[in-house]
């Protein structure tokens, strides 16, 4: 039996902060993990200000706040290792956090992932996972699915509620996967107008009306017509999404039923009839959500332990880092649209 402990670490889309694993993988015929300890350490205001608008910067304030991430990011994960004193650890697999993705351009930036991170910590760290795919001509994006292909398999579809919602599934004994829509990205920004960090329970979408005519011009944006391989980020959302939102002038309570609704729609889209969908990621905590997107279909969403909910990427991370230490696959052609699968992420030795 082969076994590993990681630290995998994960900074999503939505801000929330950073969601750190600490995992046992162990493989005899088939790969299984178990999480020894889990947290998410929140950004401060200054931090979460920076990340939201450092897709703006130009070259050298990129560069200068990718270093102080780089340093920031560290002592998150030190401050990991010394609370739960961790003693055995191969290596810490670290996700970053994106800043620009625009793979039709050719790229992709995470920051936190330069070589000092391993000086930093005394720790081999396996980082930019995604840099290498896109080199190669793919989208990057999504990587989780090889994770869940080799550790999540009983179920029909992985679902995951994130700052977007993205899909991966097994059709034709191929792998695929795709982001659907936006989700917390929008939801969350619309809530914080009105003074909460997030929709609890999907209740404000809940008491409040839908705009039937922006309903119907969100559905009929052009990338939910385009075929996989496919990913957004937040320069799409920019450019196609809230231009859309800011020409009906409606109040914070309406756009985020009436986005609630429609994201439901574009969800529920997705499943074939009957299936079992494994739902993780913060939105998987919006109850209304949820109901709205059983009702539109027929399948049956499963919402795991919150555990696995809320540090799902961040384990699925931890793998890939594993996954590349072996030089075995982990990013899938199938899933990204690259050429061929292969082994995706950098290596830095302390």
């Amino acid at each position: 039996m082969q076994s590993y402990n990681v630290i995998g670490v994960m900074s999503g889309t939505s801000l929330d902060g950073v969601d750190l694993v600490y995992a046992e993988f162990t493989k005899n015929e088939t790969w299984n993990y178990q999480i020894i300890h889990a947290e998410t350490l929140p950004y401060t205001d200054v931090w979460k200000n920076k990340l939201h608008s450092a897709h703006r910067y130009n070259e050298f304030d990129l560069k200068q706040v990718n270093e102080h991430y780089t340093v920031y990011l560290s002592d998150f994960i030190q401050s990991f290792i010394e609370k739960y004193n961790i003693n055995k650890l191969d290596f810490v697999a670290s996700h970053g956090h994106t800043i620009l993705h625009e793979p039709e351009l050719g790229q992709t930036l995470q920051i936190g992932n330069l070589p000092k991170i391993s000086k930093l910590l005394g720790q081999t760290v396996v980082c930019d996972f995604r840099v290498g795919d896109v080199a190669l001509g793919g989208q990057g994006a999504p990587l989780v699915p090889i994770g869940d292909e080799l550790l999540f398999s009983e179920y029909d579809y992985c679902l995951n509620l994130g700052g977007f919602a993205n899909l991966s599934f097994k059709r034709n004994s191929e792998r695929l996967a795709y982001d659907i829509c936006p989700v917390n990205k929008i939801l969350n920004f619309y809530a914080e107008k009105l003074g909460f960090e997030y929709d609890e329970g999907g209740a404000i979408a809940r008491n409040s009306k839908i705009d039937e005519d922006l309903l119907a011009q969100l559905n009929q944006i052009q990338f939910y017509k385009k075929q996989p391989p496919k990913s957004l980020g937040t320069e799409w959302l920019e450019a196609n999404f809230f231009p859309i939102l800011e020409q009906y002038n409606l109040k914070p309570e309406k756009i985020i039923a009436t986005c609630t609704k429609h994201f439901a729609m574009q969800i529920a889209s997705q499943f074939e009839w009957n299936s079992k969908v494994l739902v993780t990621g913060g939105g998987a905590f919006n109850s209304y959500l949820i109901s709205e997107i059983e009702k539109l279909s027929d399948s049956k969403l499963i919402i795991p332990e919150s555990q696995l909910v809320n540090y799902k990427e961040a384990l699925i991370f931890a793998f890939l880092g594993i996954l590349r230490i072996r030089n075995e696959i982990n990013v899938l052609a199938s899933v990204t649209g690259v050429k061929k699968n292969h082994s995706s992420g950098r290596v830095f030795r302390a």
